[in-house]
């Protein structure tokens, strides 16, 4: 039977559930498990898709097209399993869902109510990841924290679970904060306590405690946590504050986590081999070299905006053995006068993707800049569409190139709305959303990096290269690399005799890994390092 593991969390957000619940998908995988994974939000929209980055950090796009909560991002890289559709429920899907059966009369006439309509919803949800997988272990999420008045029908829904599949095959972690006052010089405990006390009003009595702490807990405030919450002293586990992300499954299997958790579920699996994991985190602690990338885009306060590429770009510096320091760069504040400035000292630029005009002139300043100052440019996404606009206005000379999603009224709309998305007036989920094939030329960038012929890659984005300036863009000199399998469609574009510059329509930040990096954030990492090699070498 299906095993479930909830993790929530309490006293403030932030403290790492996803990291948790990703750490301990992966130590269970390396036990032999199958595991699934899936994060409830309990906000009302119906997804990310629509919210700002500036409030929820970048979306995360499965190979089926769901547009996710950036959580599922840590469950693919630690996990290393493709997630789909039901690996993310919020409070808007469930009400769209449950009102659109009420409406087609499924129903049958009975009063929907909160309980039993939504909460059966919201469990359908949990064990259709499971049925749909066959996985053994289901881990899952509740977003938000205990207390918020807009979790409570996800946790009454993961009680009513716990109940309807029994105890040994349903398991709550709770995480929760354990602040120490440097006045007094002591961890204190009340917070955890209080929370778990809130958690238990609601039915749920958690069983392993994740204690998120800034140093080493000792064993006194252990066995209090323990008595006063009522859970065994081992299933107090401490969860420090790390350099590296990707050292938390180590540091909580330091605590034997993946074996109380069997333990507590009656799993019979063997011990996990985390050798491979163990070797990349070598690999990470090796890097000697320094490269510094420009992150060239309009959300950079923010972060996590473009959580997966600065992550990706991580990965590409464990391979090539370097450390890869980001500097955040605000496209607003990039002209022909500060251009200089800003990216003069950087050995590589990397554009994402983004939506709408604002900073778009500062992003086709840097890309002219890395062009002709001969810097490493990887442009996604949007910073594909920026690649091509550039080009046409400084080398074309078409001035007022652009993309008729900024400027409708352009006489060179070098980037045009894709043809499927003509009419298309709702913004959220109508995009060209997930895995897509691409067909690779020979002897590029592309080509050298994949290693292949034909590729696949995720999408999010309702423009395009308009091929009404193909034939015009490649005979002065960018090459188009990359097409779907028909050739209808340009996926990818590069500039030759410059030591890298790429454009792609995709995101393969989506699909990079700690332990195995995406071709083209190693390739474009290691052009980086080759310049700035250089560079000091003169």
């Amino acid at each position: 039977m299906t095993k479930y593991i909830f993790v929530t969390g309490g006293v403030v957000s932030g403290l790492g559930k996803g990291i948790t619940a990703a750490s301990l998908g992966r130590l269970l995988k390396s036990r032999g498990l199958k595991i699934a994974a899936q994060k409830l939000d309990p906000y009302i929209n119906v997804d990310p898709g629509t919210m700002s980055p500036f409030q929820h950090g970048e979306v995360y796009v499965t190979d089926d097209g769901a547009e996710t909560d950036l959580d599922l991002g840590h469950y693919e890289r630690f996990i290393d399993e493709d997630l789909n559709k039901f690996s993310n429920l919020t409070t808007g899907k469930v009400y769209w869902n449950v009102l659109n059966k009420e409406r087609a009369g499924e129903y049958l006439g009975e009063t929907v109510q909160v309980i039993p309509h939504i909460t059966n919803e919201i469990k359908s949800f949990i064990y259709s990841v499971g049925k749909k997988t066959s996985a053994d272990v289901v881990i899952t999420e509740i977003g938000g924290t205990t207390g918020d008045i807009e979790s409570q029908p996800f946790l009454e829904a993961i009680r009513q679970v716990a109940a309807e599949v029994g105890r040994r095959n349903c398991l709550f972690i709770h995480v929760t904060l354990v602040p120490f006052i440097s006045g007094s010089n002591e961890p204190k405990s009340k917070p955890t306590q209080h929370s778990v006390k809130e958690l238990r009003g609601l039915g749920i009595s958690p069983d392993i405690i994740v204690a998120r702490v800034d140093q080493p807990m000792d064993d006194d405030i252990k066995r209090k946590i323990s008595m006063f919450c009522t859970v065994p002293e081992d299933c107090v586990i401490e969860n420090r504050t790390l350099p590296v992300l990707y050292q938390a499954p180590m540091m909580l299997e330091e605590s034997h986590l993946s074996d109380i958790v069997c333990r507590e579920l009656s799993i019979g699996a063997g011990k996990g081999d985390m050798t491979e994991w163990q070797e990349m985190l070598e690999r990470i602690a090796a890097r000697k070299n320094h490269v510094k990338i420009a992150l060239v885009g309009k959300y950079v306060k923010l972060h996590d905006a473009y959580l997966s590429v600065a992550e990706a770009l991580q990965h590409g510096g464990y391979e090539t053995g370097c450390f890869v320091d980001i500097d955040w760069v605000d496209s607003e504040e990039i002209n022909d006068s500060t251009v200089d400035k800003l990216l003069g000292e950087v050995d590589g630029i990397i554009l994402p993707g983004g939506f709408g005009a604002r900073g778009v002139e500062g992003m086709i300043c840097a890309a002219n800049y890395a062009r002709t100052q001969g810097i490493p440019y990887f442009g996604i996404c949007l910073g594909m569409q920026i690649a091509v606009m550039s080009y046409a206005r400084n080398v074309l000379g078409y001035a007022d190139a652009n993309s008729s999603e900024f400027d409708p009224d352009s006489t060179h709309p070098v980037i045009d709305l894709m043809e499927s998305q003509q009419g298309i007036s709702k913004k959220g989920g109508t995009m060209r959303l997930g895995a897509y094939p691409c067909k690779i030329r020979p002897n590029t960038i592309m080509a050298t990096a994949y290693g292949e012929e034909m590729i696949s890659e995720r999408h999010r984005h309702r423009y395009e290269f308009n091929n009404n300036f193909r034939e015009e863009i490649e005979n002065k000199g960018m090459q188009i690399t990359g097409t779907s399998p028909t050739g209808e469609l340009v996926e990818t574009v590069e500039i030759p005799n410059h030591p890298f510059y790429i454009g792609v329509q995709f995101h393969p930040e989506f699909k990079s890994r700690p332990n195995r990096a995406h071709p083209l954030f190693k390739a474009f990492v290691a052009a980086s390092l080759k310049r700035s090699q250089n560079n000091n070498a003169d």
